[in-house]
């Protein structure tokens, strides 16, 4: 997995930033040639403490414009994260949910389509709580002891009211793929794709990740973008977790996304981020001609955007990109993290970042349980 040491080149008039004076040193890659096999447990790490870190940089500055962001951190971008002296940098609801998500999927009795709805429902459940309470009650177990999840920091309305609704997943969900479920029918939001991570780290294939996953996120959110797109991110993270090359991984991801109905933006959005990640130097402009993120689609053609782009600017800079724009910058970077751990493990995440995120040891402890689940390879 070497990066190559990117050429300086001058910015062209009227761009914002290319990638920084040399991408830095300090990009937090590998030296150039390194290629160490990755460890499938280091791959499945790293997708859930890389969407934190992405997560918490990106937390900072969602809402603002890109204008604002470079003038309050320059130039190149969002490249601190906003820690304070003996507090780690917080997460989201985009980490909070990813958690649970892995819950579900851990406490379902068996992997079929039925018994995951049902415990993942009831895990996201669980997670509306602690956005309602202030802290958990003495015989709280598993995530919903902990306190540090008990933070309500911008929650997706979508993901909210979908839940308060139904007190069990309805009757209805899933419809077949391509039709508009019952629970926020004309929602697509980004909420169905930052919580799907773990659907690919089960080792079950891009087909069955992509089903689950997809059949999950139709428990907020009905417009069929919405869900194909979160079906197409866990497929792509099980590519990319089971060691496939990324622009092959994204590659196949748009294939099999536009065999299925209701794929049609997802893929656009896709072969457009791949694209202008071909044809422009990496920057916020480019960025931000791929989107906003604040739609299922664009969530995760910024973050594959990034993902390609880190081939020549490594997983620091890859990062910056993908929050350093004018939308929904904590999801944008936790997909982006997610990929970029699942594509080259946590050994290849900025360190110095990695030690300043929120839930750290409880990111590590679900990695492992997690792996401890994953089927043995088939001989």
């Amino acid at each position: 997995m070497g990066w190559a040491e990117p050429v300086e080149q001058a910015v062209p008039a009227g761009r914002t930033d290319p990638t920084g004076p040399a991408a830095e040193a300090a990009s937090g890659r590998p030296p150039a040639g390194a290629a160490e096999p990755v460890a499938r447990v280091d791959r499945v790490r790293g997708c859930l403490l890389g969407g934190a870190l992405g997560d918490a940089l990106g937390w900072p500055v969602e809402f603002q414009r890109l204008e604002r962001i470079l003038d309050r951190h320059g130039p190149e971008g969002v490249r601190t994260l906003a820690a304070t002296p003996g507090r780690p940098a917080e997460v989201t609801d985009d980490t909070q949910m990813t958690l649970f998500t892995a819950e579900g999927l851990l406490q379902a009795g068996q992997l079929t389509p039925e018994a995951v709805l049902t415990s993942v429902h009831a895990a996201y459940r669980r997670w509306l709580r602690t956005q309602c309470e202030a802290a958990p009650k003495p015989d709280e177990t598993g995530l919903m002891a902990e306190a540090w999840l008990y933070a309500s920091r911008a929650p997706g309305n979508a993901c909210l009211s979908g839940l308060e609704a139904h007190a069990a997943p309805p009757a209805s969900v899933p419809v077949p793929t391509g039709e508009r479920g019952p629970v926020n029918s004309d929602s697509k939001g980004c909420g169905t794709v930052m919580r799907s991570a773990p659907f690919g780290l089960l080792g079950l294939g891009p087909e069955r990740s992509f089903q689950l996953a997809s059949d999950c996120a139709q428990l907020t959110h009905g417009h069929p973008t919405g869900y194909v797109a979160a079906g197409a991110f866990a497929a792509l993270v099980d590519r990319l977790v089971a060691g496939a090359e990324p622009r092959a991984a994204v590659a196949a991801t748009i294939a099999q996304t536009a065999a299925s109905a209701g794929g049609a933006e997802t893929v656009a959005a896709l072969e457009r981020a791949v694209r202008l990640a071909d044809e422009e130097q990496p920057g916020f402009d480019a960025v931000e001609r791929v989107g906003l993120g604040w739609i299922a689609e664009e969530c995760l053609a910024i973050a594959v955007h990034a993902l390609v782009a880190a081939a020549v600017v490594g997983p620091r800079r890859a990062l910056t990109l993908s929050v350093t724009h004018s939308g929904d910058s904590d999801s944008t970077g936790a997909v982006c993290g997610n990929l970029l751990g699942a594509a080259y493990g946590a050994a290849a995440l900025p360190s110095d970042w990695l030690d300043q995120i929120e839930g750290r040891t409880t990111l590590l402890r679900v990695a492992g349980d997690l792996i401890a689940r994953t089927p043995p390879p088939t001989p």
